[in-house]
């Protein structure tokens, strides 16, 4: 078996493509293999690899790739999350899949459409630019149009008051892409874009403490990464500052399901994205995000549902790169092939 290494810029790590075809279906097996795959990652050198891509042509007519998202813990090889989805692996997965052979060929105008298995998002990558060993995509995910805005609210509020050791704090609790806490980051007494892309282990520990008290409120494993966190400041007119937390650190910049999640909060009245997407004048046809690599541009469409309740259509993130590093092989998979048997017996001569 050959994986391929990928990274879109901006993800925190690399991300580790397989073909899930020659993979078991089954979470227990899916663990045990990608054990052995972190072994030999680490015992060659590429400890930061903590995202994997199990990924095939899709069976569905409406999608080109299936796409199964695996998040590695630092905590020890076989320490995985299943929950939850990553942009930029989906963009490392589109990579692969085109060296492959499973697209027609990536150019630009061409749109390759994905489904993902773990929370069944439909994510849409539009080819921007096509090189030899990567590319730029806007990425579209694209939502169920009868689901209600409110009903993107965790807990049906668009606002929460969280018990820490540090004391209440008020966040929104939205899901879209995948789950998030947004923060106001001057309720952390962050009180310009500087202090906050400066802010040290004292502030990175105060908001692992909301997201703590967030997966208790939801009923969630704490030890789980979902549902994700950011800080999000409006220190400039037209902008937002955003500080989010990955695996195992500060987030580089903000991940691509982070950047979906926040627009869906911006569109929902009350959220703390709403409120300062206001203070900053600018509105969801352009969302200009600021984060300590990189800026980010968001836009997010709204229709309605069936019985008139404001819907939120698609979310895009434009000018994402992303390149493919190559082969990654692994000699402990070489000879691995999964192959499931066969539901029917041929019939008897």
């Amino acid at each position: 078996m050959i994986a391929y290494l990928a990274q879109a810029t901006g993800a925190p790590t690399p991300t580790l493509v397989l073909d899930a075809s020659l993979v078991p279906p089954d979470e227990p097996d899916i663990r045990a293999v990608l054990t052995t795959v972190r072994s030999w990652l680490a015992a060659n050198g590429h400890h930061d690899v903590l995202k994997f891509a199990l990924v095939t042509p899709s069976a569905h007519p409406l999608f080109d790739l299936d796409y199964r998202f695996v998040q590695g813990l630092p905590d020890g090889p076989g320490h995985f999350d299943f929950r939850g989805s990553c942009g930029h692996s989906i963009l490392s997965s589109v990579l692969a899949a085109d060296t492959l052979g499973w697209l027609p060929g990536l150019a630009p105008g061409s749109r390759v459409r994905v489904r993902v298995l773990n929370n069944g998002d439909h994510v849409v990558c539009e080819v921007d630019e096509a090189r030899r060993d990567g590319g730029t995509f806007t990425v579209h995910f694209v939502q169920d149009s009868d689901r209600a805005l409110e009903d993107l609210l965790l807990t049906g509020r668009a606002r929460d008051l969280l018990l820490t050791p540090s004391g209440l704090h008020e966040a929104s609790l939205v899901a879209t892409g995948n789950p998030y806490v947004f923060v106001d980051a001057e309720s952390l007494g962050l009180a310009s874009r500087q202090e906050l892309f400066e802010a040290g282990e004292e502030t990175y520990e105060r908001l692992q403490q909301i997201r703590t008290a967030a997966a208790t409120t939801l009923g969630w494993p704490p030890e789980s990464v979902f549902p994700k966190i950011a800080a999000v400041g409006s220190y400039e007119p037209g902008r937002l500052a955003v500080r989010a937390i990955s695996v195992p650190s500060w987030h580089p910049t903000l991940a691509l399901t982070g950047a979906t999640c926040l627009a869906a909060a911006a569109a929902i009245p009350g959220t703390v994205p709403a409120g300062l997407l206001e203070r900053a004048g600018a509105g969801l046809d352009d969302i200009v995000v600021d984060t300590p690599r990189s800026t980010t541009r968001i836009a997010a469409s709204l229709g309605t549902t069936a019985d008139a309740r404001s819907a939120l259509l698609w979310v895009s993130v434009g000018d994402k790169h992303a390149h493919l590093r190559g082969p990654a092989k692994i000699p402990e998979l070489s000879t691995y092939l999964y192959q499931e048997a066969p539901s029917w017996q041929p019939a008897s001569a």
